[in-house]
């Protein structure tokens, strides 16, 4: 056991509403200017104990440290980002018209709920924490049962920053009773979630009797497409990184790789050579590339693709087990740890569940293709619409097949890399709605627009005989 933390309910998500519900109103008249400066405070706080926040991200979730170094920097960037748009976050349009002037005004939402997930979850609570703020918004956070521990840290150093109390509330509990109790309750009106799809659906079920409104960022099976007129180095190196970092636990990992064939075998046979050679250890340990999975019961699932990769046919290339000399364990011996070898899958096709289907973890399934319209088909041909990857040196094809490509995010010949102006999000059973830049701000925010006469225009008489 790493730690006990307290197993919040109902009544402690219903203090902590009333707690977001008083302190609204003087939050939602606190100057952007003051929000700002308060916003950035928070962000030099977090620099401040970067190395702590990171020590505690990978105590918590089994990331590699080298990964989490950077999480403290990321996610004082989020809050600097929202920060700086704290003062024009009420700005509108002016919208004249004959005899009338319109304009438009954005006003905070009220009390919202923020749930988030245990892949990263110390930057991932402030991607959801600082435009809500930002915007004018108290709120009360349901972190993932798993990954506690930085969330609760992020609470106080917002606190010491001097953020007013009530107006940032942390609530540790079980997703069947705290969050329920979360997305059910009638003060807080909207839910911004980060998670699996069949958790989004509850939510979604679960808030429609107070009409909540909600923001979605769901799970994933984002093909990458690596043409034979790519880069191939790079799309070799991007494509290990995007499934293996992380511990492949990441919504945008590129988790299928869909290669012309004519370059197919060749490919991945080079994939194969650097799956086999990445280091998995000791998430403490610098030099370790691929640390333990979150949970026994996400391993045992992990696990469970690895034999129904094996019955539907395709062929394991690397991995697939749980290395006793890396110190791990499969699940009848989990107190050993959690992890699990790299694995990469080939000879693949759309049908498999293993092609299909969101593992959340480093395993990599390898599919060729024959022609453009094939790879764009096979790239469709799933329920979600996440992020994809594009691999090739024609600019007439990358522009029309990033066009067709059904998802929220497109990188062509890169990884992932963020610019948080940026819209981030997804389609289909991806997710509802954007964040990023201005499009979060839609999300915690009401747009009224106000309509003035500027003269004596006719008004119809009814009544008058």
């Amino acid at each position: 056991m790493l730690c006990a933390v307290a197993n919040g309910g109902p009544e402690e998500i219903d203090a902590a509403a009333r707690a977001a519900t008083d302190a609204f109103a003087g939050w939602r008249e606190t100057t952007g200017t003051e929000r700002k400066r308060l916003l950035h405070r928070v962000a030099d706080l977090i620099e401040a104990h970067g190395e702590e926040i990171a020590l505690l991200e990978t105590f918590d979730t089994g990331q590699p440290i080298r990964f989490m170094s950077k999480a403290a920097a990321r996610a004082a960037e989020n809050f600097r980002f929202f920060a700086d748009r704290a003062e024009s976050a009420s700005d509108g349009l002016s919208l004249p018209a004959a005899g009338h002037l319109n304009y438009t005004q954005r006003q905070p939402i009220g009390p919202v709920g923020i749930i988030t997930p245990w892949n990263t979850p110390f930057m991932l609570s402030t991607w959801k924490m600082a435009p809500a703020l930002a915007a004018g918004c108290t709120v009360v956070h349901k972190p993932a049962e798993w990954s506690p521990i930085t969330a609760m840290r992020l609470a106080e150093l917002v606190h010491e920053a001097g953020v007013p109390p009530g107006v940032v509330n942390v609530v540790n509990g079980i997703g069947e009773t705290a969050g329920r109790a979360l997305t059910e309750h009638p003060d807080v009106k909207a839910i911004g979630f980060v998670g699996d799809t069949r958790t989004g659906r509850a939510i979604m079920r679960q808030g429609a009797e107070t009409l909540k409104r909600v923001h979605f960022e769901l799970g994933g099976k984002n093909p990458v497409v690596v043409f034979a007129d790519a880069d191939l180095d790079r799309a070799l190196d991007a494509t290990v990184f995007m499934i293996y970092s992380l511990n492949g636990e990441r919504c945008t990992s590129g988790s299928r790789v869909l290669v012309e064939r004519s370059i197919y075998d060749d490919f991945v046979g080079r994939l194969a050579e650097r799956v086999k050679r990445i280091r998995l250890g000791n998430p403490f340990d610098p030099a370790t590339e691929l640390g333990p999975l979150i949970h026994p019961l996400h391993l045992e699932k992990v696990l469970g693709y690895v034999t129904a990769g094996r019955q539907e046919g395709a062929t394991l290339i690397a991995g697939g087990r749980c290395p006793e000399d890396a110190g791990g364990s499969c699940p009848e011996n989990a107190g050993a740890g959690n992890y699990f070898e790299a694995t990469l899958f080939g000879d693949a096709d759309r049908s498999m569940c293993i092609a299909r289907e969101e593992v959340f973890g480093p395993f990599l399934t390898a599919i060729p293709f024959d022609s453009e319209e094939e790879a764009l088909e096979v790239a469709n041909d799933v329920d979600y619409g996440l992020a994809a990857y594009l691999w090739t040196r024609d600019v007439t094809r990358a522009h029309a097949f990033a066009r067709r490509l059904e998802a929220g995010m497109v990188w062509v010949n890169s990884e992932n890399v963020r610019h948080l102006p940026t819209p981030f999000g997804g389609m289909k059973s991806s997710g509802i709605g954007r964040d990023g830049g201005d499009y979060s701000f839609d999300f915690y925010m009401e747009t009224k627009n106000v309509d003035i006469a500027l003269e004596h225009h006719p008004v119809p008489k009814l009544g008058k005989g």
